[in-house]
């Protein structure tokens, strides 16, 4: 489908996902300290619980809700129409922040965990903002593409947790408050500048409830062998991801001392050499055999984090941001590679499929990491690597059964 102005599509697309990931991004280096590094009450003690493991619930709220939204989310806009569905999901994303502020202002867990998946169902829409991307091919290169909105969002994880860093001493609802406001922006943005992008079929007689039963991105696997594999590929290796993203701030608190400020900064600097990879990416592009440069980064990322378990707090740290870079390039070229590939299912399902894989992946290492941080945060962190180099092993099957579907 051929749109006008493809650049300034992109362009707004890459600014309402700096803007929403922002919010998405503000309560991470907050969390820890709520529940680790404050005074003891109801809250961060609910139920007589851990507070680790209440952290480790309060962390797989969200993306249990991400999850949800995931596996229809994408794939709705591909009947529904990409800027119906954005602009629907960035709506109830707003509300959903302003009920986890008066959740944390009223001291109460289990509605602090009940908005924060409410939020998260919405919050699956980047699967939409990935699929417009892809729409725009072949009018703008769909690797540099990706790579742009990368560099983007990786800036939207750099701003949003300095913003939370730095504002939760004025109260731990503020953040979740700017995270509210910066999305009004977004939807102003959406509504002057996004046309439809997508060849939205309608529902077509169906209910909307019919609709989300049909459009699940879980019905891809049964369709292709080669898309199922890279599910349980993709799944093993964002197992591994989550472990570091999600237990690297209680890791700085832990074992650097850091608290929500320090974390911020950490974060920062690791969401910057992400954006500038990802800018290099953009501009320079990744050449032919996206898989073999796949597999590459995954390497480095699995062998860095099984060492960042054994440092001290000050190499630690550096290693941290480091790790960016490979990881970077890693989210550059699969998305790219996936759009190319399974094209024909519809680039929302095969969007919302990669999002619905990040998703169940950060629920599943929320639980069970919070359980191996009652031992020591870095055996989790530990794991991660683990899962990462066996993400390397299914890789290599991957690469010889495309091959073999290549030639067929």
């Amino acid at each position: 489908m051929t749109v006008a102005h493809p650049k300034l599509i992109l362009l707004a697309v890459c600014l309402v996902a700096l803007m929403s990931t922002a919010g998405v991004a503000m309560p991470y280096p907050i969390l820890a300290p709520i529940f680790v590094d404050a005074p003891a009450d109801g809250f961060n003690h609910f139920a007589g619980l851990p507070p680790k493991l209440l952290l480790g619930l309060a962390l797989a709220a969200n993306p249990l809700g991400i999850l949800l939204g995931s596996t229809f989310i994408g794939a709705l806009s591909d009947r529904l129409g990409r800027r119906r569905v954005l602009l629907s999901t960035l709506t109830l994303t707003l509300a959903g922040y302003l009920l986890t502020a008066w959740a944390l202002d009223l001291r109460c867990y289990l509605l602090f965990v009940f908005a924060r998946f409410l939020t998260g169902v919405t919050e699956g829409n980047v699967a939409v903002a990935r699929a417009i991307v892809a729409d725009l091919h072949p009018q703008l290169d769909r690797t540099r593409s990706f790579a742009t909105l990368n560099a983007v969002l990786y800036m939207g994880w750099l701003v949003g947790p300095m913003i939370g860093g730095f504002t939760l001493p004025l109260g731990e609802p503020v953040p979740f408050l700017i995270g509210a406001f910066t999305l009004l922006p977004c939807l102003a943005i959406l509504l002057w500048v996004l046309p439809e992008t997508g060849e939205a079929k309608g529902l077509q007689g169906m209910s909307m409830l019919a609709a989300v039963r049909e459009q699940h991105a879980f019905r891809l696997l049964r369709q292709d062998k080669l898309l199922a594999a890279l599910f349980w590929m993709q799944l093993t290796f964002a197992l591994g991801v989550n472990a570091f993203y999600e237990f690297y701030p209680l890791w700085l608190v832990e074992y650097a001392g850091l608290g929500s400020s320090g974390i911020a900064w950490v974060t920062a600097g690791l969401c910057l050499i992400m954006a500038l990879t990802s800018t290099l990416v953009g501009k320079l592009g990744l050449g032919a055999d996206p898989l073999r440069r796949a597999r590459q980064q995954a390497v480095l990322v699995g062998s860095s984090l099984l060492l960042l378990a054994l440092l001290p707090a000050v190499p630690g740290v550096g290693l941290l941001v480091v790790i960016g870079l490979p990881l970077s390039i890693y989210n550059a070229v699969l998305p790219s590679w996936c759009a190319e590939r399974f094209s024909a299912y519809g680039q929302g399902s095969v969007m919302g499929l990669l999002s619905t894989i990040f998703c169940i992946s950060n629920v599943l290492i929320a639980v069970f990491g919070s359980l191996l941080t009652l031992v020591d945060t870095r055996l989790t962190i530990a794991l991660g690597g683990c899962m990462c180099l066996l993400a390397v092993v299914m890789l290599n099957r991957l690469l010889r059964a495309s091959a073999v579907a290549g030639r067929a």
